[in-house]
């Protein structure tokens, strides 16, 4: 949307300026020898260069950013904006139909959290956390197993979540606002305020984005009267469509098939999010080869193409690989390792845009692996880690059992292929009847014989969660039950002590409440 909104202006005549930072603001004195904000000395962040921009008046409209703005104008003044975080985790679709969300006002602790179908997937959320003010917010993981936990309760008893099903999380900052002039200064404004210095310095803080408009239009009025200003017409913003919208239609896609052979899925995102630009989008395409080759696309999972980065550096201002995988196409906010597989195609394409050096691919490559850690990666990709050889044991029917292993907490899987042949040839050893059963008297023994590292606490919880009756030596346990167990004592290791889900306990909401289950 900030992309769309940036082009839009453009085309009705404003100047866009991408990565340039205000440093100060530019003061002269009036007729009545008033200090007046007259304009802004700003920064090139790409090559550093600095200019100063001058005007009859400035706007600050920098969202959580704007006491930085403020305190330029007014070193002393109080902070008007109040933080808050909330995180959103994006999940597999097949957590949720494809037509239904869900909101739950009566959560744990009294915060509201959906459950939405999204972009293909599943967006979930939402945290309500005071916060520090920063350009890349990393949500904690205090904050995912909280909204984890909580989506628990409306899933069937049979549909396990857990971390590693997580394909991103992300936090953002709301810039909940006070008022500097309000007789109390601790309330919190509800919707958004516009405030005015002494200097004329005019900020627009709080709201939200489905209020952007009629936020902007009172800024724009109230810019009027304060600045001097003489429009040649009233505000036009209930009239003005944004760049990509004039040619639209609900079945456009299907003339994006009929034209240049795309396939479906990919004409439909075309079609969905950049409207009639993606005639546009394909046209770069036709550079090199079909859009239907599969080598078009920057990810095999994902309908975004390679024609795409090229269209966000030509047409939308991207200059980074982040400002791609991140703030244009946003398969970073999708699914975090699919963007970071996807990063060296993204570079090798603006790099032939930009004319990059080889040094500069590499700043972009280190740059946007560290901003992907705040979208749901680990801090150390798992590629990079040492091989971890505490509780990895060779077992003399099968290949070797790694426990300890922190990069299976992210990862989908938590078992490569050859361990799970080892937890089958292992468990085979103890079904007596070749039926896919083994008695609780087993359990212990067979832990024992792969060596499964016991966890704090033991292994009851684990075993109850799985609604394993070990109390009764001769109850009969499935596979699936075994599998699920050391599935959890392995996360619990390498999330160093996180305690199993109680399973029992979370699944109290009726399935008609839930939506059917899943």
């Amino acid at each position: 949307m900030n992309a769309a909104l940036a082009v839009t202006a453009a085309a009705h005549g404003a100047v866009v300026a991408n990565h340039v930072e205000v440093t100060s603001l530019l003061k002269e004195r009036d007729g009545a020898g008033v200090e007046r904000v007259r304009g802004a000395m700003v920064r090139d962040n790409e090559s550093g260069e600095e200019w100063a921009v001058r005007a009859r008046g400035v706007v600050n409209a920098t969202g959580p950013f704007a006491d930085a703005v403020l305190q330029m104008d007014e070193p002393g003044m109080a902070e008007i904006v109040a933080p808050s975080s909330g995180v959103h985790l994006v999940l597999p679709s097949y957590f949720s139909p494809k037509n239904m969300g869900m909101l739950d006002p009566a959560t744990t602790d009294g915060r509201v959290v959906f459950f939405l179908p999204w972009e293909g997937g599943v967006v979930a959320g939402t945290t309500d956390t005071q916060c520090s003010v920063e350009a890349d917010p990393k949500p904690s993981e205090k904050e995912i197993e909280w909204i984890l936990a909580e989506i628990r309760r409306f899933l069937s008893p049979d549909v396990k979540i857990r971390r590693g099903d997580v394909l991103a999380a992300w936090s953002g900052i709301r810039p909940l606002v006070r008022d500097p002039r309000a007789a109390n200064t601790k309330d919190l404004v509800r919707n958004h305020m516009i405030h005015v210095s002494d200097s004329g310095l005019l900020t627009i803080a709080g709201g939200k984005w489905t209020t952007y408009r009629e936020m902007a239009k009172e800024t724009v009025d109230r810019a009027v009267a304060e600045f001097g200003l003489r429009p040649l017409r009233a505000c036009q913003t209930e009239h003005v469509r944004l760049i990509g919208s004039h040619a639209w239609s609900d079945t456009m896609f299907i003339k994006l098939v009929q034209n240049f052979g795309v396939d479906l899925e990919v004409a439909r995102h075309l079609a969905h999010n950049y409207g009639d630009r993606a005639w546009a989008v394909c046209a770069l395409a036709d550079r090199t080869a079909q859009l239907q080759a599969l080598g078009r696309r920057i990810h095999p999972l994902y309908p975004f193409l390679d024609a795409e980065v090229r269209y966000a550096v030509q047409y939308e201002y991207a200059l980074s690989a982040v400002d791609v995988i991140a703030r244009r196409l946003r398969l970073a906010f999708l699914d975090a390792q699919a963007a970071r597989e996807a990063l060296p195609r993204v570079i090798d394409i603006m790099a032939d845009e930009l004319r990059w050096p080889a040094e500069r691919r590499l700043r972009e490559e280190r740059k946007a692996l560290e901003f992907l850690t705040t979208m749901g990666l680990p801090d150390t990709p798992a590629a990079e880690e040492p091989p971890a050889r505490a509780g990895v044991v060779s077992l003399p029917t099968t290949r070797c059992l790694n426990f300890v292993d922190p990069a299976s907490y992210y990862r989908r899987g938590q078992f490569s292929a050859e361990e799970i042949g080892a937890i089958l040839s292992a468990f085979a050893e103890f079904d007596e009847h070749g039926d896919g059963h083994i008695e609780a008297r087993d359990i212990q023994p067979l832990f024992s014989a792969i060596k499964v590292p016991e966890p704090e606490g033991g292994f009851a919880p684990f075993l109850d969660a799985a609604h394993i009756k070990h109390a009764d030596p001769a109850s009969s346990v499935e596979f699936e039950q075994i599998f699920d167990v050391l599935g959890e004592i392995k996360e619990a290791t390498n999330a160093r002590g996180r305690k199993p889900s109680e399973e029992l306990k979370l699944n109290q909401i009726p399935t008609h409440r839930s939506g059917g289950g899943v």
